[in-house]
């Protein structure tokens, strides 16, 4: 049998990672800037990561949600006051595309409406009501396709108070926008689509898959604009690399026995694996440390020739430049053994290291970033 041929693949085989590092199976050490799309957020082989997930394994690694589990209440407790939401609820899933699907749900279960509004350049997932939110039609079969769905131009205002009536169930918007290439939604923008879901009795739907858990120097990238979210969609950084995602809940919202449901959702080795995360998050202050060196970064960039525009909060940073960066990506890769993303702006750069960066490695990438474009700009 052969696997199905989705991927475009680098000819590199990571067999081992510390912190910000990988190793190849030919000795090659890389510095990894991108975490695997922002799913590495306290480091590769972090020691407290894998002494949980191995203390679990030898114990029990799974048994079902028809049985107490005593790590999701755990879990909970912890997501809860580090990310300030200690009111809400927590339904525990496997990926963020899952949990986006169980948010848009349980939107429509509340109101009986089936109307959502999206952005441009959104991604959300490539399941079903995941991807018909995502605002990429190559991504697409005729099954997700749902007139329902309406896509609005990013901080427009103007757009969202046009199409919001009593007919729309929810509007989903992205923390930080990642694969559209790290776009911010004004904190006007997103007090305002707080207001009109108010006043509309509509659900706000923000999808922290990627931008969430610290990255952006707040738990969640929406709290910089003082709001909060009817439901929030996490995923990618919350297991750092263990497969494991989650929507905290209002608690506007009803429980009722069978509504929602998985079948390895919030298993054993998946608490494990998030409780982890959330406890090298605040032991080693990585909120704060996306936060400062985030700054950093994007301050120093800033200062560089041949940069169209600097886009980033925290350790979320998308570098734009005046043409394609698919030959400075390959260069930092194939000259430099520097992982960086891409995204669906085929000029940007998508930078999301893990959050345990230091600032002597951040300068490493400067240095080897401004050689790179000074070598493109001579080729």
């Amino acid at each position: 049998m052969e696997l199905f041929d989705v991927y475009p693949l680098f000819d590199i085989a990571p067999i081992k990672g510390e912190g910000i590092y990988l190793w190849d199976d030919k000795g090659n050490r890389y510095m990894d800037l991108y975490g695997g799309h922002a799913v590495i957020s306290i480091g590769h082989s972090h020691p407290h990561y894998v002494q949980m997930l191995t203390k679990q394994l030898s114990q029990l690694g799974f048994y079902s949600n028809s049985v107490k589990i005593p790590q999701q209440q755990e879990l909970a407790d912890k997501l809860g006051a580090l990310s300030g939401y200690n009111d809400y609820h927590l339904f525990l899933c496997n990926s963020g595309a899952e949990a986006n699907e169980n948010a848009l749900k349980l939107a429509s279960f509340k109101n009986g409406r089936k109307k959502i509004i999206a952005f441009s350049n959104a991604f959300h997932g490539r399941t079903s009501l995941a991807v018909a939110t995502t605002d990429n039609m190559s991504l697409k079969a005729l099954v997700n396709a749902h007139e329902d769905i309406v896509f609005l131009p990013l901080n427009d205002g103007d757009a969202v108070i046009a199409a919001m009536d009593d007919t729309v169930c929810a509007v989903i918007i992205e923390g930080i926008q990642g694969v559209g290439g790290v776009n911010i939604p004004d904190a006007g923008f997103l007090q305002l689509l707080r207001s009109l879901c108010d006043q509309y009795n509509a659900s706000l739907i923000l999808d922290e898959v990627q931008s969430g858990y610290g990255r952006s120097g707040y738990f969640f990238a929406h709290q910089y604009a003082g709001i909060k979210a009817d439901l929030i969609t996490v995923a990618k950084g919350m297991g750092n690399g263990f497969p494991v995602g989650g929507v905290l809940i209002s608690p506007d919202f009803e429980a009722k026995h069978g509504m929602l449901g998985t079948t390895f959702g919030g298993n054993y080795l998946a608490c494990a694996a998030a409780i982890a995360v959330l406890d090298v998050i605040e032991q080693e202050d990585l909120i704060r440390n996306a936060q400062l060196l985030g700054n950093y970064f994007v301050q120093q960039l800033q200062m560089i020739d041949g940069i169209k525009e600097v886009r980033g909060m925290g350790l979320m940073v998308g570098i734009e430049l005046h043409e394609n960066c698919a030959p400075v990506r390959t260069a930092l890769l194939k000259e430099h053994r520097m992982f960086t993303g891409n995204s669906s702006n085929k000029n940007t750069l998508r930078m999301l290291p893990p959050l345990t960066i230091t600032k002597a490695e951040i300068d490493m990438f400067l240095e080897a970033f401004v050689a790179t474009l000074k070598t493109q700009t001579v080729a």
